[in-house]
């Protein structure tokens, strides 16, 4: 007996050959699988091997005899369309409503009501160029899910973001998408709904001297992502970030910080002049600043006017800073604010995850609490898994970056109302 059904595009790409182990693993877990190719995926990948793969033959020609109402029939069969690989014209072509060939046809007929999954695989450059990105964006924010891009080295020989993403987790979210109810779909925001929203990302950097600092490796990447979500979702969203942080690519307020002090002060005062219905607490805080340095026989503070000589030894003190989660609430003009926190453990024993999940929940009173370990994070894919947990209830476990950015912006939705 099959599973669901896999309507499966497939766009002009070297990476057609990773997407055939993608549609063999579907077969092979009883999915029932039918594939639309364009002519120019076709010259990446036979017909042969594809009709052999699923047992069906590929659509590929809408003027063909017997499939002139296939970008209607096969839209309304499908449990979910996967489009596998994407191409930068393709992408750049749905987003503007250009629907002349079969792949392109069927994103116009699609009802959203059932997922619409893209992968993207291109060039790096292709992939961040402001015509894509701002493409990608517009599609998210009608409700297709586009799925990461890896990072590495490209058919062109070049190394960077825009490599298909592994078959083995396409897949994973092929069956999350499906398992997801349709009423859980988050739908935009409309804008005379707008909820301010404040996000902190990226990490704190406290001055040893005038070119060291105390830092972390947090790079704002998630509350860049998260941020641009709720955006799209139609949330007024204020993104205070570290010097360094990556920012969001759509528009909204940024306010900058540097040090722990910085962000303290900027979370205050943005907190106590702004009515925001809820706070992303992502930024990664310094839990010491630099009390005093020891250098040779001198005692010095943090100078970042100043640089320390590297011929003597180095001692550092450090000094605890609060915690700027505990203050929210009191900063607060709304003290019916909603606050998401996050917590980051370094350990493969899942007792200590929740035990460390607790602590936050009991001291901090946040409403959610996002966690992630060290052990589950691939600094070099991006790709993380989280734990969302509130008082009293299952943790949900969601597996990237996509997978939040949905779950909280359904959350807000609903608590925000």
């Amino acid at each position: 007996m099959s599973k669901s059904k896999i309507l499966f595009i497939m766009t002009g790409s070297i990476a057609c050959y990773k997407a055939c182990a993608l549609i063999s693993k579907l077969v092979q877990n009883r999915f029932e699988v039918q594939v639309v190719a364009t002519k120019s995926a076709l010259q990446f990948v036979g017909n042969a091997t594809l009709e052999g793969l699923t047992g069906k033959p590929v659509v590929s020609d809408m003027w063909e005899r017997g499939t002139i109402m296939d970008h209607i029939h096969l839209s309304r069969w499908a449990d979910l369309v996967l489009v596998c690989p994407a191409t930068a014209n393709y992408i750049n072509k749905i987003s503007q409503g250009v629907g002349d060939d079969i792949a392109t046809t069927l994103f116009l007929s699609h009802q959203f009501e059932k997922p619409f999954l893209i992968a993207p695989a291109m060039n790096t450059a292709m992939y961040l160029h402001p015509v894509t990105a701002a493409s990608i964006q517009k599609l998210k924010a009608l409700g297709v899910g586009i799925l990461e891009t890896a990072s590495g080295v490209l058919a062109c020989g070049e190394v960077g973001y825009g490599k298909l993403l592994d078959p083995e987790l396409i897949f994973h979210e092929i069956e999350t998408a499906l398992k997801r109810p349709a009423s859980t779909q988050t739908q935009p925001i409309r804008k005379s709904e707008a909820k301010k929203i404040l996000i902190t990302s990226g990490g704190t950097a406290e001055p040893i001297d005038q070119v060291r600092v105390l830092s972390n490796k947090s790079t704002g990447t998630t509350g860049a992502h998260l941020a641009d979500v709720l955006i799209e979702l139609g949330f007024d969203v204020t993104y205070l970030h570290a010097k360094n942080a990556v920012r969001p690519q759509n528009s909204c307020e940024k306010v900058t910080f540097e040090t722990f002090l910085d962000l303290e002060r900027q979370l205050q005062s943005l907190l106590k002049t702004n009515d925001y219905a809820a706070v992303i607490h992502a930024a990664a805080v310094s839990d010491f600043s630099i009390l005093s340095i020891q250098a040779g026989d001198e005692t010095l503070e943090p100078n970042p006017d100043q640089k320390i000589s590297s011929e003597s030894e180095v001692t550092i003190r450090l000094k605890r800073n609060p915690k700027l989660l505990d203050q929210i609430r009191d900063f607060s003009k709304n003290s019916a604010i909603k606050i998401v926190a996050f917590k980051m453990t370094a350990t493969h024993q899942k007792a200590k995850w929740q035990e460390a999940v607790n602590k936050v929940l009991s001291r901090s009173k946040p409403d959610l609490v996002i966690h992630n370990d060290m052990s589950e994070m691939n600094w070099d894919t991006g790709l993380h898994i989280f734990h969302a947990h509130q008082s009293g209830q299952d943790s949900i476990t969601l597996n990237s970056k996509t997978e939040l950015g949905q779950y909280l912006g359904q959350y807000l939705s609903e608590v925000l109302i």
